[in-house]
């Protein structure tokens, strides 16, 4: 009900939208007009608001003229303004002596009322007499204006005689949820006026009003999305699949899949983390049955920081190796070579001599594959690399002990250093002789290659994959940004960079392999191959045929493993933010927490540095990031765009940036991006091949403990679902409408009030 005094919402809005001239204008001052007069009714949402000192003038010159009637007021009303203060503040003594006694027992009364009610009222006695009474309160979305402002309120005068003295709404220079203060005086001759300020809170606070540690710049969050998507395969799998697929025809399925699915998934992950400020298993509080699949992303990417770091290993080896005088992959006269490496130069390698002294190096001198017969032979773990291992996880360590403020600036390296070895490669490249054949090929468009289902399978596949989709490190990082930042154009940045920077590598790589392929006069598809075959065979063999090898050597294993670190340190912190935020006495243990997930990390991927550890490393690629993660995504895009719904998650993206998303993202999340989800996983399953490496097949129980590490993951979905229901009171109405509606909204639950209940939550866009 409306307090005496305050104009109906109806007026109110009807005033406001004759006098806006846009529709931002028209919300933010409605907005206002709610709060100023606590109507408990209609004030249940409203938003933060940022404002510049011209629209706080116009905002004022509006608000004053819903409150007054149909006609504006002119916009120069500071002198009366100010005047109304004076006079206000200086009341003659006798009467400021009668009623300060007064004064200061309502003051009083008004304190310990609202402080009941939990809200943060300070009252006091002014010096010259009057009482003033300061509220203060979060402007957060589902905050509501209860009966907590009520003690404020009281003997409260019409607000025609309160509106001559509103005060402007002071601007404020900063993004992002405001608090309101509002400042009741009240006269002993009745007169009232209220003054209103946005202020900052001293930081980013989570929703449950926990602080939560941000980003120190934007530019960190950037590079930190940038260099977790941008990482090894960008370089050894997206140039071979194109060359393979059609060459620029293979442009036409992956640029597809990227609008219709990867775009439109990239952005719902950003904005579920920066909306929900939670790891990638906190977030299903909107949804809670689905929490389940926040859980299986998490051990998606705990599973894969077990091999993918043995990778950076591998870079880190081989950058050490770099620094001898003679690169050790030039010529057979090493102890690790056999009798069938060929270091023959500039001839055609024939069936006899198959192995080059870069193979070699990589499978006899690095991986001492020699020693093991297969995976149920493995061996000790070999101290070079194992050296090598716990490098690269110290280097994780402390590039995440102190969260986001030490990961953001480690990235300024990480992630920037990949470009310019890139550009410093190509000029190089293509300088060399059958670079510009080698680039031709990468570039040749065979259009009847689209014909092939294949074609557009790998397409859809990589582009699942190349952005990194599934692995809560999207929702970890958002988790970190101001709740205002504008995630859509993130989203649209950071996504098209990685896709043009998969094309780019393309022609540095090409250019080598070109190269390669006239140095050894054979054809192309001789020497292009993808996966680490590429990265520490083919170009190391290349770089060691230049003048200066070492030094093209250095740069180019530093490039290396610099694009490892940072989609590591992606993978750790989605483990590390996923299980702090969900287990919440583990925030203030966060270098404890880190240093227990790094050493957990290092004791098991010591398996994959053993003789025979490419055997368990193939295993672990083949298994633990496949099918499961794509499982992971789907179930993710059904939970928040059928469950929670994509008109609520549309509002959420409205009440951050400001702007609703367009039809064409709403139907992706809801229609387009799941079907398409569910495709992949249907292909994933018909299209299985057991893993291999060269000749070497696994035995059974390989790939069935393969498949037991794949369901561990995609189980904890169906496991969470049965815990909940058999932990939630009542009756199985009761627990589904419980678990699917969001923790903020289960009062509504108890009215009999429950959106997925109703036939227009699922029907509506």
């Amino acid at each position: 009900m409306n307090l005496p005094g305050c104009p109906t919402f109806t007026d109110i809005r009807s005033s406001i939208a004759t006098h806006a001239r846009n529709a931002h204008t028209a919300e933010d001052m409605l907005n206002i007009s709610r709060f100023m007069c606590h109507d408990t009714k209609i004030a249940d949402k409203f938003y933060a608001i940022n404002l510049n000192p011209r629209q706080a003038l116009e905002h004022r010159r509006l608000f004053k003229a819903a409150l007054e009637g149909p006609e504006l007021s002119p916009v120069k009303e500071e002198p009366k303004l100010k005047h109304a203060r004076r006079k206000a503040a200086k009341p003659r003594k006798r009467a400021r002596e009668e009623e300060s006694q007064a004064d200061s027992s309502r003051s009083q009364s008004s304190e310990d009322s609202a402080s009941s009610e939990g809200e943060d009222v300070e009252a006091e006695s002014h010096p010259r007499g009057h009482c003033i009474c300061i509220w203060r309160s979060p402007l957060h979305p589902l905050h509501s204006c209860g009966l907590a402002q009520q003690p404020m309120l009281r003997g409260r005068l019409p607000v025609t005689h309160m509106s001559s003295a509103i005060a402007p709404v002071k601007p404020s220079s900063t993004t992002g949820p405001k608090e309101v203060e509002l400042i009741l005086v009240k006269e002993q001759n009745g007169v009232q006026f209220t003054t209103s300020t946005l202020v900052s809170p001293t930081g980013q606070t989570h929703p449950s009003g926990r602080e939560r540690e941000t980003w120190g710049k934007k530019i960190d969050f950037l590079l930190s999305v940038i260099g977790f998507a941008v990482d090894l395969a960008n370089v050894w799998r997206f140039p071979y699949l194109c060359y393979k697929n059609g060459g620029g025809a293979f442009l036409v399925p992956y640029l597809f899949f990227m609008v219709i699915a990867g775009m439109p998934l990239f952005y719902m992950e950003l904005a579920l983390g920066q909306y929900n400020r939670e790891g990638a298993a906190g977030v299903w509080k909107i949804c809670p049955i689905f929490k389940g699949v926040g859980f299986t992303v998490i051990l998606i990417s705990l599973y894969v920081g077990f091999y993918y770091n043995v990778i950076i290993a591998w870079a880190l080896f081989y950058l050490f190796s770099s620094f001898y005088g003679e690169l050790p992959w030039i010529n057979c006269n090493n102890t690790w070579n056999s009798p069938n490496c060929s270091d023959l130069n500039g001839t055609l390698l024939n069936e006899t001599h198959k192995a080059t002294p870069a193979l070699e190096y990589f499978e006899r001198g690095v991986l001492h594959l020699q020693d093991s017969s297969g995976i149920d032979d493995l061996g000790l773990p070999c101290w070079q690399l194992t050296s090598c291992l716990a490098v690269v996880l110290v280097i994780l360590y402390f590039s995440l002990w102190k969260g986001v403020k030490t990961s953001g600036k480690v990235v300024w390296i990480t992630a920037t250093m990949p470009y310019i070895v890139l550009t410093v490669l190509l000029l190089r490249g293509v300088t060399l002789p059958g670079a510009i054949d080698g680039i031709k090929a990468y570039l040749s468009v065979d259009f009847l290659r689209l014909c092939d289902a294949q074609v557009w399978i790998e397409a859809a596949t990589q582009i699942c994959f190349s952005l990194g989709v599934g692995f809560g490190v999207l929702i970890a990082f958002s988790s970190y940004n101001k709740f205002s930042n504008n995630c859509y154009r993130d989203a649209i940045i950071t996504s098209s960079i990685n896709s043009l920077t998969s094309f780019f590598s393309g022609f540095v790589i090409f250019s080598f392999l070109g190269y390669m392929s006239q140095k050894h006069n054979v054809a192309l598809d001789k020497v292009a191959t993808d996966g680490p075959g590429l990265v520490f065979i083919i170009y190391p063999e290349a770089i060691a045929t230049l003048p200066g090898s070492s030094v093209w050597a250095v740069i180019f294993f530093f490039m290396l493993l610099t694009l490892g670190i940072d989609s590591a340190m992606g993978g750790m912190e989605s483990v590390i933010t996923g299980l702090i935020d969900e287990f919440k006495f583990l925030h203030k243990h966060r270098e404890l927490f880190t240093l227990f997930i790094v050493v957990s990390t290092f004791l098991i991927s010591l398996i994959c540095v053993t003789n025979g550890g490419i055997y368990v490393f193939t295993l672990l690629d083949h298994f633990a990031a496949g099918t499961s993660i794509l499982f992971g995504v789907l179930i993710e895009s059904i939970g928040i765009a059928w469950f929670y719904g994509v008109d609520r998650f549309s509002d959420d993206i409205q009440e951050m940036i400001g702007q609703r998303p367009g039809l064409y993202w709403r139907l992706c999340w809801k229609f387009v991006s799941p079907c398409f989800l569910l495709f992949m996983v249907v292909i994933s399953f018909a299209t299985f091949n057991p893993p291999k490496y060269g000749d070497y097949y696994f035995p059974t129980w390989a790939n069935v403990v393969g498949w037991c590490l794949s369901i561990s993951s995609m189980i904890m979905v169906p496991l969470y679902v049965i815990y909940k229901f058999c932990s939630l009171p009542g009756s199985f109405c009761d627990k589904l409408a419980y678990a699917i509606t969001p923790e903020t909204e289960h009062h509504l639950v108890e009215r009999g009030e429950v959106r997925q209940f109703t036939l227009h939550h699922w029907l509506v866009v």
